[in-house]
């Protein structure tokens, strides 16, 4: 039989997500009790690796306007405008409370909190810590959560599966990594908070942790995955590497360059205008690669591909030494080279997904008793192409928001029979444990997730086409096959990571197949969506969001309408 612990809310996920709802949730209601489940340490938890800042407004020339709208015209005019104007109303009290709980935000010399500019924002809204504002800003959320007895932590635990029961979600099946047994964690509400899948692409900045496990999870009972579609490509991560070279030093004042030595983002009409270095990131993703189909690309021998340069030269020792340590030190110690006296390679790397779990404002899903917040969820937001720095923002408004929500919820809702929960907990340990040292046949794991990511790269990359996306979904439908006939070896219960491995790999292939699926569905251009035979945006049929449901038959698509308000859609342009 599975150990069995009861809880009144489950949040699977220890980032920033996670552990703002688990806080939300203890202040909401001081008699309640959480289970904070995380497959690893909150503090390696993927959070802590964002360098460039956190947006809310706090400088005098902003408004709560100018950021709401930067958001709707960032997001190519499919973010939902009611949960973008709450973003904005809630952004400044929610990092303020960070500063209180411990943030060491940068000062100005009058002491005001220090702000930087990011891309395709109208003015400085970014608050930022030198260059290592998730380091901090984890920091101060897993120190404040330690004040709560009530918030019990689960480290190293594997969320497996959802425990549903007639149309409601009562708990977690969840694998001990340390001593290989299974555990049924039941609550009367679930919130996923498990991040990104950027481990479905080969080149991207996230760690390997990040491989879509709450997305899957949800998919696999029912729920949709909403704008899966939309994933982000960074403009500057290093070749090679795909270590994230942040944002921050374009907001600093770095160029982009090309092999002739030409600052590309102002002497050629890439759609970014004036703001130049400062444009959204898809749009200077593209422009990046444009330079290289033009022959102005900067040659590298094997799969790294060509590249531009990033110069931060002009900006001398003294400001890349106090504003951007991290970055000299990234390159130092990854690309060999000192930005103070070289300028240093980069190119386009996956970086963020606008999709996830399809959630209200609240961060509720379709299944009662489901919620979700952070990279997981798609609140909509972000629409077809994130701000950055508006990221960390979200995981504070909208984990608190889902968290006091799932409390409320959970006084309201009636407890499942423990029994039929359990039976559940009981059959996945039994899956679980006829996985190890399965032979099932001549495939690997490193095999399936190498073709995985072949067929990610060239069917939704930075640009796409119809004929590659279809290809992508046919050919992660035959993948399948191939992932039922891996063989494993490991048969030992504790720390078996080639368990842990074959567990994530199911999960990237269903956030792959749902990405695949949204994609080769929208026959128009839209933020991170560039599809090159339907080059233009169009509201006219494509005004909508995009649903991918998984059923018995296989996978379903629909739509959504956006939620619109004062903000008409006009042309993206700066």
């Amino acid at each position: 039989m599975v150990d069995v612990v009861r809880h009144d809310v489950v949040i699977v996920g220890g980032g920033g997500a996670g552990l703002r709802a688990a806080i939300a949730v203890v202040e909401a209601d001081p008699t309640a009790s959480v289970a904070l489940v995380s497959k690893v340490y909150p503090m390696r938890s993927h959070t802590v690796s964002a360098e460039g800042g956190a947006a809310a407004v706090a400088r005098a020339d902003d408004s709560l306007e100018m950021h709401g709208y930067d958001t709707v015209k960032g997001s190519d005019f499919l973010g939902d405008q009611d949960v973008i104007q709450y973003f904005v109303e809630e952004a400044p009290k929610e990092l303020s409370q960070l500063e209180r709980w411990g943030c060491p935000f940068s000062r100005n010399e009058d002491g005001t909190v220090s702000t930087r500019a990011f891309g395709g924002m109208t003015t400085k809204r970014t608050w930022y810590a030198t260059d290592k504002i998730g380091f901090h800003m984890l920091h101060a959320l897993f120190q404040t959560s330690m004040k709560y007895d009530n918030i019990v932590r689960l480290d190293e635990h594997f969320v497996t599966k959802l425990l549903v029961e007639d149309g409601q979600c009562g708990g977690v099946a969840a694998l001990d990594v340390r001593t290989g047994e299974m555990k049924a964690i039941l609550g009367r509400s679930v919130i996923l908070c498990t991040g990104g899948g950027g481990k479905v692409w080969p080149f991207t900045t996230n760690g390997n942790i990040k491989t879509g496990d709450g997305m899957a999870l949800a998919y696999r009972e029912g729920v949709p995955l909403k704008d899966m579609e939309f994933v982000q490509y960074h403009p500057t991560g290093l070749p090679g590497t795909g270590i994230l070279i942040t944002e921050a030093t374009r907001g600093e004042g770095g160029y982009l360059i090309n092999s002739e030595g030409e600052r590309f983002l102002t002497t050629r009409d890439y759609g970014v205008g004036t703001k130049a270095e400062l444009g959204p990131r898809d749009m200077i993703s593209r422009a990046i690669m444009l330079e290289v189909r033009a022959g102005r690309g900067i040659k590298v021998p094997g799969k790294v591909g060509e590249y531009a340069h990033l110069d931060l030269r002009h900006l001398g020792e003294e400001i890349i030494d106090s504003r951007l340590p991290f970055v000299r030190e990234l390159s130092r110690t990854y690309a060999n080279v000192d930005p103070v006296h070289e300028p240093i390679p980069i190119r386009p790397v996956l970086h963020y997904m606008m999709g996830g779990v399809d959630v209200d404002i609240d961060g509720k899903a379709n299944l009662d008793g489901l919620y979700a917040a952070g990279e997981t969820a798609c609140v909509s937001l972000n629409g077809a192409n994130r701000l950055g720095s508006n990221s960390l923002t979200e995981c504070l408004v909208f984990g608190a928001r889902a968290g006091q929500h799932a409390i409320a919820q959970s006084k309201d809702t009636s407890e499942i029979a423990e029994s039929k929960l359990v039976a559940q907990a009981d059959a996945e340990g039994g899956r679980i444990a006829d996985l190890r040292g399965k032979k099932a046949g001549s495939e690997t794991i490193s095999g399936v997730r190498e073709t995985l990511n072949d067929i990610m790269e060239e069917g939704t990359g930075v640009y796409r086409d119809q004929t590659r996306m279809a290809k992508a979904v046919t050919d992660l439908a035959a993948l399948r096959a191939r992932y039922d006939a891996i063989s494993l070896s490991d048969t030992s219960k504790v720390f078996n990571t080639e368990i842990l491995a074959m567990m994530e790999l199911r999960n990237l292939l269903d956030v792959a197949e749902t990405v695949a699926t949204g994609a080769v569905n929208r026959k128009e251009s839209r933020g991170a969506h560039a599809c090159e035979d339907f080059p233009d945006r169009d509201d006219e049929n494509y005004l909508h969001h995009s649903l991918v449901y998984r059923e018995e038959s296989g996978t379903r698509f629909d739509t959504k309408p956006v939620t619109l308000g004062k903000w008409e859609p006009v042309l993206r342009s700066y």
